[in-house]
């Protein structure tokens, strides 16, 4: 007979150790590890209200790290109904270990002018030395992928600009590019100019949301592309949604937002006029002015009171108050 013991520690993959944790953000890292814990030690279920709490961070964060780790290829979140749940999948990382670049002699193309010259273009780019997996995989690009040395610099630089010069995500843009049929340098100026455009709307949106966090989740990355791209709507239509929500609720919420625009698309407006135009048709509530003065002149459906005809009488104070107390006008 075997007794089971609870587990009462949490096994971290080395993989994830080498490969992931040191290029991501330090509160990623521990939403990871908790959750896996949780799932370790055979929790049911979790939610981001909880792991918020204990990690002392906000729930928009957790949501940012599990979107983060699932398009590192580390976990998988698979949806389970409309309410925003989903099953959190934990990944074998030992089938994400990266294959071999293409079979490039680094010696035989280090010895050609072109091939040295960019090579120290891209160390000069990024700030420090090319290890030899790196200059394999720059290489390697311009036969699995076509790319010109230029283009490959100019990707390089478009990289560093925003701040990223880790190999991982000048990968994942490389890879961008490919699937986008991106060979040239005029194809991939035309699409930094669009993204950059794109992303630069983006910021405005969420800067007046009160949204300083650059990375976003992909749903409301999702709906901002939806308001911008297939409603067409300008950023100050937008900002009017936006308006009318901290209205109502005192607070961002994308789902209201989301929920007012699609109003709006749905009776073809187009222009902020439009939709100003409509609330003046609208009847306005008055607010009642209870220190008014009643004004008693108006007319009147009440019935009248039975007894609204009696004739009161006078009295004379003075002479009852007298025959009260017994004095009399002749004493």
């Amino acid at each position: 007979m075997l007794k089971n013991s609870a587990v009462n520690f949490t096994p971290v993959s080395n993989i994830f150790i080498d490969k992931y944790m040191g290029r991501a953000r330090g509160e990623f890292v521990k939403v990871y590890l908790l959750i896996l814990k949780y799932s370790i030690s055979g929790e049911l279920g979790v939610s981001s209200s909880i792991i918020s709490s204990n990690l002392s961070l906000l729930e928009s964060d957790i949501m940012n790290a599990l979107n983060y780790w699932q398009e590192e290829g580390v976990i998988d979140l698979i949806a389970i109904d409309k309410m925003g749940n989903f099953n959190i999948k934990f990944k074998d990382l030992s089938e994400n270990i990266e294959a071999p670049a293409s079979n490039v002699d680094l010696l035989e193309a280090l010895n050609q002018d072109n091939t040295k010259g960019m090579l120290k273009e891209i160390e000069l780019l990024i700030g420090r030395p090319l290890s030899p997996k790196e200059m394999h995989t720059y290489l390697s690009w311009q036969k699995d992928f076509g790319f010109p040395s230029e283009l490959i610099l100019l990707l390089i630089e478009y990289c560093a600009s925003k701040g990223k010069s880790d190999a991982r995500y000048i990968e994942k843009v490389a890879l961008a590019w490919h699937e986008t049929n991106i060979s040239t340098i005029e194809a991939a100026q035309n699409y930094i100019t669009k993204n950059e455009d794109k992303w630069f709307k983006f910021r405005k949106i969420l800067n007046y949301l009160g949204i300083n966090n650059n990375e976003i989740m992909k749903p409301q990355q999702d709906l901002l592309e939806k308001w911008l791209f297939n409603y067409n709507f300008s950023l100050e239509i937008i900002f009017k949604a936006c308006d009318i929500c901290f209205e109502r609720l005192n607070r961002a919420d994308f789902k209201y937002i989301d929920g007012i625009l699609n109003k709006w698309h749905k009776e073809g407006f187009q222009t902020k006029e439009e939709i100003e135009a409509k609330d003046i048709l609208k009847k306005p509530y008055v607010k009642k002015d209870f220190n008014k003065d009643i004004v008693t002149s108006q007319p009147s459906n009440k019935k009248p009171l039975r007894f609204s005809n009696y004739e009161q009488r006078d009295y004379d104070y003075d002479s009852l108050e007298k025959k009260l107390l017994g004095w009399d006008d002749n004493d």
